[in-house]
């Protein structure tokens, strides 16, 4: 088998075998295949694209080519461990409340997340608000606090799925990052190393999301529910909005402030509307539930009985968080200097872009232009008026909390560009645009 008439297969537009996959992967991830012939079958398969069948066998082999979590040792025989996955937005604070609904119900929830880059804040950075939070656990502090305190949020290493990584940063140089199975055996073969038997996936659509049309994010959610499917998984997928940003909190501690507030009862509508839904997906897909909707009640009772704020504080106690921070929000950190963007004209908020409300929080040093950037967790945009809202003049359309002058000043500029304006009502979009399973 040669790496050469792999690429010239897949460039003539025929299927190739999952032997000659796991061959030019595990050729790739050793050295034996060179950069430049991964570059030539990326763009192949960018342009001919790839079977349910090859997109599996793709993500099998990337997952191969690194560690897996063996989670299922932990617990007794028949436990089902979950996760869930977002494809990246604004204000996506998700897990931080999602997890800890599930988790005190008895359901164990193992997660490996990532720092943000760009406008897509990550779930570490959120944590890493809380003093003394701690992401870097070995394969074995992992699986004894998933066993012991039901949840746990670990980083991502290198060790997991290291083909994609390296074939990720040749995409990224190589104009092929937007091939859709590339981008699908991307996530789940890291998804699939972290061992969960059930996950599900939040897929964004939207201007402040990588999917822009909902043709492409139901493409790509059908098609990433497959690849779990293909190796045994049981799967679900939520097409999400991300035209404007999720809640009304956009930066690291000020979004972990609003998962608190709504584990505590207190969140955004639109926020607990999606906690609710992949709450109830993963209740459902783990066995505590007959149906979505019933995991969705069971998921509203442990926030109205307190049972998901406690396994939250458990959470943060076992991975070295202070908790005196969460019990009291005004012991995280805070910006120094905070005002508001005023309305311009009276009216109703026909548009709130989320890409650029991610891009000031970016610019006020909230998120990372690159990697290995060092991020402020005070700073960001509290929205006070999303799509749909009345506004009158001079009145806050929302608040931005900065750390020195010259970016509040130029932050809230953006801001403001990032709204439009209606002189008639108008009706807020659908947060949820469909559920697959």
């Amino acid at each position: 088998m040669r790496a050469v008439d792999i690429i010239e297969k897949k460039r003539d537009g025929y299927e190739l075998t999952a032997e000659e996959i796991e061959f030019f992967i595990r050729g790739f991830s050793e050295g034996a295949i060179p950069d430049y012939q991964a570059a030539a079958l990326a763009m192949a398969i960018y342009f001919r694209g790839m079977t349910d069948a090859e997109a599996t066998a793709l993500t099998v082999a990337m997952l191969r080519s690194g560690q897996q979590l063996d989670l299922r040792a932990a617990f007794p025989p028949g436990t089902v461990v979950v996760d869930k996955h977002s494809t990246g937005g604004v204000g996506d604070k998700t897990t931080l409340a999602v997890a800890p609904i599930v988790a005190s119900l008895g359901l164990p929830v193992g997660k490996l997340s990532g720092r943000g880059l760009g406008h897509s804040g990550g779930t570490i950075d959120k944590l890493e608000s809380i003093r003394g939070w701690r992401c870097e656990l070995s394969q074995e502090e992992f699986v004894r606090q998933l066993r012991e305190v039901g949840l746990v949020v670990g980083s991502q290493t290198a060790e997991l799925a290291p083909a994609d990584g390296k074939l990720y940063a040749l995409r990224d140089v190589t104009g092929t990052v937007p091939a859709l199975p590339l981008i699908a055996s991307s996530i789940m073969s890291k998804k699939l190393a972290t061992g969960a038997d059930a996950i599900v996936l939040d897929v964004k659509v939207g201007q402040g999301a990588f999917m822009r049309t909902e043709a492409e994010a139901e493409r790509l959610a059908r098609l990433m529910v497959e690849i779990g499917r293909g190796v045994g998984k049981r799967m679900a997928a939520v097409i999400s909005d991300m035209n404007q940003p999720l809640g009304r909190a956009v930066g690291n501690a000020l979004e972990l402030i609003e998962a608190i507030e709504t584990l505590q009862g207190r969140g955004p509508k639109d926020f607990v509307a999606l906690v609710l839904t992949l709450a109830g997906e993963m209740l459902w897909l783990g066995g505590k539930a007959p149906d979505p909707a019933a995991g969705q009640a069971m998921a509203q009772e442990q926030i109205a009985n307190g049972r998901a704020w406690q396994k939250f504080r458990q959470f943060v106690a076992a991975q070295g968080g202070d908790v005196s921070q969460v019990d009291d929000v005004s012991r995280l950190p805070s910006a120094r200097l905070v005002e508001p963007v005023l309305a311009p004209e009276d009216g109703w908020v026909a548009a709130v872009r989320a890409d650029q409300i991610g891009a000031a929080t970016v610019h006020l040093g909230g998120g990372r232009a690159k990697k290995g950037d060092r991020i402020d967790h005070a700073v960001g945009v509290v929205l006070a008026a999303k799509v749909g809202d009345r506004v009158e003049r001079g009145r806050p359309l929302c608040w931005v909390h900065a750390s020195d002058e010259a970016r509040l000043v130029a932050a809230k500029e953006e801001v403001l560009a990032a709204y439009a304006f209606s002189s008639e009502p108008v009706s807020p979009p659908p947060l949820i645009h469909q559920v697959l399973h």
